[in-house]
């Protein structure tokens, strides 16, 4: 099923240069995408040598005795080089990594035989061996769990270097008020960071509305000692979220921004970009990946508070005293 909502990942006539997709590293594909040609990307770990090396193998096996262009071949050797995380890397980042064209890469795809990109990537994703606990997924429900839980297990390797999220965490601990923006599809990851936030930063806001106001907002943080800005950033990426990105920094604050891949829009407007994957195989993206992220960066938040520990016990104990929870 497809659609065309505000996080639709399906939607009917999307383009190759507006999908989503993860990507490779927190840091290590941004940097890799900076290199003139991409070659420097191509040299790249892919992971674990057993994994790394059977994914290569079945890359190889899908070029072998096709007619490429040299251009093609080009982005042949770039997917076989990051063949662990080929399924993952929409056309846009492909293309920055292998040095060529978002175009160049439509035409590879149906080279290969493929309606375009996003069908080759599917074929990635479904040829791709699952380990002894996975679903062998039958319909599109359990593949589209099936891709969540491929996402999460990128997140995780992602998560090796912990150091991005360690100094996230303490630019949200340093930062008095610390505003969270989040709007349309990734308000509820906002919402999510900030009611668990309020229960050991002393003050966390919450920007869910855009418009005219949002400036304001941005302004008032400031003005109280506001020094960092938490964003969640999904698809469709709405214009208020770039622009309010871009004025946050000029007014003097630290953007850390949670994205669905290190080429979104939002790139070129945050300090600190930690990318987390999203599904696209049903009308609306799933997000567990970004979610879980935005625990993650609760938790490094709470270890460089020096008094977190103390707050939740002193919650826990008003909680038990007013009988807030049943359980």
């Amino acid at each position: 099923m497809s659609g065309d909502g505000d996080n639709g990942g399906g939607a009917a006539g999307a383009t190759d240069a507006v999908e989503v997709a993860g990507v490779a590293g927190v840091a290590g594909v941004v940097k890799a995408a900076e290199v003139p040609g991409g070659d420097a990307a191509a040299e790249a770990p892919v992971g674990g040598a057993a994994g790394g090396d059977a994914a290569a193998a079945r890359l190889q096996r899908l070029f072998e005795g096709r007619r490429l262009t040299p251009t093609q071949r080009r982005i042949a050797h770039c997917m076989v080089r990051r063949a662990a995380d080929a399924p993952f890397l929409s056309s846009v980042e492909l293309a920055e990594l292998a040095g060529v064209s978002q175009p160049s890469v439509t035409r590879f795809a149906v080279a290969l035989g493929f309606d375009g990109y996003p069908a080759l990537r599917r074929h990635l994703r479904d040829t791709a061996p699952t380990g002894p606990d996975a679903i062998a997924a039958a319909n599109e429900y359990q593949q589209a769990v099936q891709a969540e839980i491929d996402n999460l297990r990128h997140l995780a390797a992602v998560l090796a270097d912990p150091e991005p999220v360690v100094r996230a965490g303490q630019l949200f601990a340093a930062s008095r008020p610390l505003p969270v923006l989040g709007l349309r599809a990734a308000t509820a990851q906002a919402a999510g960071f900030v009611y668990f936030a309020r229960k050991v930063h002393p003050d966390v806001r919450l920007l869910d509305e855009g418009g005219s106001l949002l400036a304001d907002r941005i302004d008032a943080a400031v003005r109280a000692g506001a020094s960092a800005l938490l964003c969640f950033a999904l698809p469709r990426h709405p214009r208020e979220v770039v622009e309010a990105l871009e004025y946050a920094r000029a007014v003097g604050l630290t953007v850390v921004t949670v994205a669905d891949s290190a080429f979104a829009p939002v790139a070129h407007h945050t300090d600190l970009l930690l990318p987390a994957p999203v599904g696209t195989g049903l009308a609306f993206d799933t997000v567990c990946a970004p979610m879980l992220l935005g625990r993650v960066l609760l938790e490094a938040m709470c270890d460089a508070l020096p008094d977190a520990q103390a707050r939740l016990e002193e919650f826990d104990a008003k909680a038990a005293a007013r009988g807030l929870f049943v359980e």
